[in-house]
């Protein structure tokens, strides 16, 4: 089997890179990077005779096709903005096909990927990705579904990476259609800071205060549980509590707009130069907490009895007490494991169906925590009978 990493040199996709060196079972695993000179540092840090570099650019589609053709995989860490570039030529290149984000513009190459006898997902990390399958999990034990609360702490610094500060500036854009949940049948597009609700993580991270953004497990879990009746599906999320003072004042103050200013006679994005400026400081650098948390919540009916399905899971410390999750790393390593589980599940033929599919047609979230397990990662789950006139309602 033969996988192509491509972005592979990135922050989170070279924890992917390192797992699958680790764990699985490609005798090619290639990365492919336009940033030559990381990408070769990683080759001779990884040290396995599997691994090797070539440089991409998914801007010259047909060179990036001809690099593809004869992978079995790609696994693709690029930005939210070159998704749509990149499974254009994952299709045409006939290789399967995984990324992180999940925002759509992966849809309109379905029937190519079928046509190749190939399937591509999404969206597939700690969240997007991990998240769907704690839900279905829950909601596999149960006849119907009321709710599904999708909750998830990320914790790491507001700029370790352009592509990191890309994701703020994209999720609190105030003008972003995306930004929805599902209501009574219903996509309602809601502004940014909306609906926050207090959500209770496992310690170090504690009592949080989450707000409504925009993520693909909202589309996918309407479609997946809705023959269960779903009524009602929100996604929400948190950073560090200074990256949350951080943006909440760049939007209270217009500036999530990136409007334009003009600064020694050139026009720019205001939220262009923050951006820079983040990601050349400390503080868009640093940050007192790592890791990744995730909450799931799935209220349904089993029997005729109202249940409480809570699911959260939990990683080895940033505090380098576990080796290998050192600080940034607890963060990276749980976006990049799931996607590198992922992508073998693909290569190997796990999954049946061909075209684009959503994660919760491609995988058992079953195999996925086993998986996870062997990693450190556990998932941990919390049942409760819930009283047929108690209205579940946390917001604040």
């Amino acid at each position: 089997m033969k996988v192509f990493c491509l972005g592979g040199a990135g922050r989170i996709a070279r924890e992917a890179v390192l797992d699958l060196v680790e764990h699985s079972e490609f005798e090619v695993i290639t990365i492919g990077d336009f940033n030559e000179e990381i990408g070769q540092e990683l080759v001779k840090e990884l040290n396995d005779s599997r691994v090797n570099f070539v440089k991409v650019n998914v801007m010259n589609h047909k060179e990036t096709v001809e690099q593809m053709k004869g992978y079995d995989v790609v696994m693709d860490g690029t930005t939210i903005t070159l998704n749509g570039l990149s499974t254009a030529c994952i299709a045409e290149a006939g290789c399967h096909g995984i990324n992180l984000n999940g925002f759509g513009a992966e849809d309109e190459y379905s029937e190519t990927f079928k046509k190749n006898n190939r399937t591509a997902v999404p969206g597939f990390g700690m969240t997007p990705g991990v998240t769907q399958m704690m839900a279905m999990y829950a909601a596999n034990q149960l006849d119907t579904v009321e709710s599904v609360r999708v909750s998830h702490g990320s914790f790491r610094p507001i700029a370790f990476s352009k592509s990191i500060t890309e994701t703020t500036t994209y999720e609190y854009d105030p003008d972003l259609p995306g930004r929805i949940i599902f209501e009574n049948g219903e996509f309602v597009q809601v502004a940014p800071f909306a609906r926050p609700r207090k959500i209770q993580l496992p310690e170090p991270y504690g009592e949080t205060i989450q707000y409504i953004i925009p993520h693909s497990e909202t589309r996918t879990l309407a479609k997946a549980l809705s023959h269960k009746g779903v009524k009602l599906i929100e996604v929400r999320g948190t950073w560090p509590k200074q990256n949350m003072q951080l943006v909440r004042g760049l939007y209270d103050y217009g500036i999530m707009r990136n409007p334009k200013v003009t600064v020694n006679g050139a026009e720019v994005g205001l939220m262009d130069i923050i951006g820079d400026y983040l990601l050349q400081s400390k503080e868009g650098q640093e940050t007192e907490l790592y890791g990744y948390s995730l909450h799931i919540e799935v209220i349904g009916t089993r029997d005729g009895v109202r249940k409480s399905h809570v699911l959260y899971h939990t990683h080895p410390a940033s505090d380098g007490s576990v080796k290998g999750w050192e600080k940034l790393r607890a963060y990276t390593r749980n976006v990049g494991i799931p996607m590198a589980i992922a992508t073998e599940l693909l290569a190997k033929g796990a999954v049946k169906d061909t075209g684009v599919l959503i994660p919760e047609e491609a995988f058992e979230p079953e195999v996925i925590f086993k998986q996870l397990k062997k990693r450190g990662i556990h998932i941990h789950e919390e049942i409760n009978v819930v009283p047929e006139d108690e209205k579940v309602e946390a917001i604040i």
